[in-house]
């Protein structure tokens, strides 16, 4: 019996990237029979067990940004004990295609990167006008030199833990009864990505009124924002920033009816678990990063100073983001089959 290739795969860095980064393991397995493990930051490990075509995950032992040399040397002779047939490096940066290197795996493929030739002894010219998407570069990695993406490519499917699901709501007193929306305001890059709180918590008081409760997720950092947008509502909003680790929103964004969000991570693993969800643009664009599901509304204005990729915006004003009102997000989640009608009425 042939053995299944096997191949390593080294992980972006950011939440939204990793989950994009599926759709080029479903490519790896529809290519044939492999076996793939993802060597990827600490954190990304519980999305990656939530993905069926990974056999299992690999925690980078540096930080984002540390070289490292000799803990990377180290983890390559590891490496080197799994015999893998090819790498594939998902960043750019020379760190990156170290440890692939020192394991001696004999196929290393990536995009040409910071000057990692010899590292890299299968080098991919990145033509960014005909593969402008994400997804659409690490999908092409796993294809042969030359050959052209399929007219589709299959989309990220996160499976949802359902033990991890029912231990959630008994410790966090979430309703079982009661459809859930989440909210992730979070704004990790800057706020010129984040839709105004205010304009939050006006929809999070609307959807309370039709029946619905509000779970709004995010880290420790985005606790206060959360408290904002509860004080909009007199119940039925739960601020669980900060009380979940990735995993368990992954699992709590797999209860939910639909999700509001900003251009975020946790806008593509709420794509990744086919949920209704609208998605807001400010400063960045949908072009390059879209979320990878048919059940999306995407609320972006293209003014005439969008996109401009900057974290504080440079005018002052952040209209791109106030622009988009309450109501014209209740009418998105409305055309998704969401909050058409009172939940209550509904249940």
């Amino acid at each position: 019996m042939t053995r299944p290739r096997q191949i390593l795969v080294v992980g972006p860095s950011w939440v939204g990237d990793m989950v994009m980064a599926q759709s080029l393991f479903m490519t790896l397995k529809a290519e044939g029979p492999c076996e793939i493990d993802v060597l990827a930051p600490g954190w990304s490990l519980a999305i990656l067990e939530r993905m069926p075509e990974v056999r299992g995950g690999i925690a980078m032992p540096l930080g984002h940004g540390q070289l490292g040399l000799k803990e990377r040397w180290r983890l390559g002779r590891e490496l080197a004990k799994r015999r893998y047939d090819q790498a594939i490096v998902l960043p750019g940066s020379l760190k990156s295609a170290l440890a692939p290197f020192f394991a001696g795996i004999p196929r290393r493929t990536a995009f040409r990167g910071e000057m990692r030739y010899g590292l890299v002894n299968d080098m991919r010219r990145l033509d960014k006008a005909a593969l402008p998407m994400t997804v659409q570069r690490f999908v092409a990695l796993g294809r042969a030199a030359g050959k052209p993406l399929p007219l589709s490519f299959p989309r990220p499917r996160l499976v949802a833990n359902p033990a991890n699901q029912a231990r959630l709501r008994s410790e966090l007193g979430l309703d079982a009864m009661r459809p859930a929306i989440a909210f992730m305001p979070g704004a990790e890059y800057g706020p010129a990505k984040q839709w105004p709180l205010a304009h939050y918590g006006a929809l999070a008081a609307k959807l309370v009124a039709r029946g619905y409760q509000v779970w709004v997720l995010g880290s420790a950092k985005d606790a206060p924002a959360g408290e904002e947008i509860a004080a909009h509502a007199t119940e039925g909003v739960h601020n669980l920033c900060g009380r979940t680790q990735l995993g368990d929103a992954v699992d709590l964004l797999g209860l939910c009816a639909a999700a509001v969000t900003n251009d975020s991570g946790l806008m593509h693993v709420a794509a990744a678990l086919d949920r209704p969800l609208v998605a807001v643009y400010g400063s960045s664009t949908p072009d390059h990063t879209p979320p990878l599901s048919d059940r999306v509304a995407v609320r972006y204005l293209r003014l005439e100073c969008s996109p401009c990729f900057e974290r504080v915006c440079p005018l002052g004003h952040t209209r791109c983001l106030h622009e988009i009102t309450p109501d014209s997000v209740l009418a998105a989640l409305a055309t998704l089959g969401v909050a058409a009608q009172d939940a209550r009425g509904a249940a």
